[in-house]
Order: structure tokens, then C-alpha cells, then sequence
């Protein structure tokens, strides 16, 4: 008789390093075996030892420090206005029919041309970059935001009304919870885009800051140094999402 062994299945994570083992691999031998051009693609190598030597040095601290506070910054701001206008506007459809038109003109508005509008408005300082990240975050959850308590069971909705709900209390136990799970799906996303509108507001004018780093190693064909920027700001996002999941799995326990 043969007997049949049960194997647990490779973990995703596994999967996940490999794939970046091959495909840093497969770039660290085309840029030596000059299949790639070093000045235009770096290597990965030297692309560690660059965010080695800046870690080493310190030298990149402060500047990650101020990409953060921005990006943390048009985060808070753009999820706290986001949720609070699409749980108003779902809520109030008068309002929502309203400034429907409005807000679909805003959201089309390009970002990067507002870039310069708030440079001019706020300075090169921290705020600009906290506006124009905030304008990329704001629709992305305010959109999730009310489609999620659109989409909540009006049947629970009328039951809840009938045993005496108010509409506080409507909120915090019927249509918070059911839009939980919208909210959450637009915050992997918008997390990503507050640093990426922190990023470009340094690019485009700042003292400081990753895409002030970014910046000057363009300025000067220093490829190595533009990867390594990217590579920082991409490791910072990966850490960062891993803990909005956690704590998304956390407040949505109840959950199956």
C-alpha cells in the first residue's frame, strides 16, 4: 500500500522572495554582461551599497524623516476628510446630487498641475506636498467611502430604524462596520499615493526630502542614486502596508 503524505503548500512569501531573487539576478547579469547599459540601468548591487553607505552614514534619515511627515500628514488628513464627506454625501443624497458635477471635475483636475499652484501658495515647505498629497488621497477614500455605505442592506438599515437606532447610532453600529471593508481596501491604495504625492512635491521644489534626493541624482546622471531613492521609498511603503494589514485584520475579526 502506498502511503499518502500530506504536504503543507509553500508559503506565498516564499514565492514573493524568489521571484525578486530571479528577477534581481537576472538584472545584476545583464548590466555585467553589458546587456544593459550601467549608466542608464545601475546595478542592484551598487544600488544596495548606496542605501547601505546612506543608512551607514545617516545621511538619509532626515530626509526620510521629512518624506514621512508629509506622506503620514496627507495621509491623516486626506482618510479623515475622505471618510467624513462620503459617509455625509451617502447619507444625504440631496447634498450628494448636488455637488456630484463638482466633485467629478475636481477628481479630474491633473495632480501634477496642481503641484505648482500649491508650491506658489504654501512655499517650499512641508505644506505643499501635504496639499497635493492630500488631494490624491481624499477622492480615493472618499469614493470607497460612499460607495460602501451606499451598498449596506437597507433591510438591516429599516430594522435598525424600527427598534429605535438614531443616526449616530446607525452609524457606529450598522453602516461603519459594513463600510469597513471598503475603507480599508482604498487605504493599501492611498497609502501608496501619499508618498508618491510626497515624493513629487520635493521633486518638483524642496530643500529636502526623498524627492529632493531623487532630484539631484537625476541632476547629475547618477543612476545608482535614483534607483536607490526609489528603492527607500518602495521598502518604506512595503513596511508601512504590512502594518495598515495587520491592523485591518485586527478591527475586522468579526469577520469570516
Amino acid at each position: 500500500m502506498s502511503e499518502v503524505t500530506n504536504q503543507r503548500p509553500t508559503p506565498i512569501v516564499v514565492w514573493q522572495v524568489a521571484l525578486g531573487v530571479a528577477f534581481l539576478g537576472a538584472w545584476e547579469w545583464g548590466a555585467a554582461s553589458k546587456l544593459l547599459d550601467k549608466f542608464f540601468f545601475s546595478r542592484p548591487s551598487d544600488i544596495a551599497a548606496r542605501v547601505w553607505q546612506w543608512i551607514s552614514t545617516g545621511s538619509i534619515w532626515g530626509h526620510l524623516g521629512v518624506t514621512f511627515t508629509e506622506a503620514f500628514l496627507s495621509f491623516a488628513i486626506g482618510v479623515l476628510c475622505g471618510v467624513v464627506f462620503g459617509f455625509l454625501l451617502a447619507r444625504v443624497p440631496f447634498l450628494s446630487a448636488l455637488l456630484d458635477p463638482y466633485i467629478k471635475i475636481a477628481n479630474s483636475l491633473p495632480r501634477v498641475v496642481l503641484a505648482p499652484v500649491f508650491l506658489l501658495w504654501f512655499g517650499l515647505g512641508i505644506w505643499s506636498k501635504v496639499a497635493l498629497g492630500v488631494t490624491v488621497v481624499f477622492f480615493i477614500v472618499f469614493f470607497n467611502t460612499y460607495q460602501g455605505v451606499r451598498e449596506v442592506n437597507p433591510v438591516i438599515v429599516n430594522n435598525a430604524r424600527m427598534l429605535g437606532a438614531s443616526e449616530r447610532q446607525l452609524i457606529r453600529h450598522v453602516l461603519a462596520p459594513s463600510a469597513l471593508t471598503w475603507i480599508f481596501s482604498s487605504l493599501q491604495t492611498s497609502l501608496g499615493f501619499a508618498m508618491v504625492g510626497a515624493v513629487v512635491g520635493e521633486y518638483l521644489g524642496a530643500t529636502r526630502g526623498l524627492g529632493y534626493v531623487i532630484s539631484q541624482a537625476e541632476g547629475t546622471f547618477d543612476t545608482t542614486g535614483v534607483f536607490a531613492g526609489m528603492t527607500v521609498l518602495g521598502l518604506v511603503v512595503v513596511i508601512v502596508s504590512a502594518g495598515v494589514t495587520r491592523l485591518e485584520k485586527w478591527l475586522l475579526r468579526w469577520k469570516a
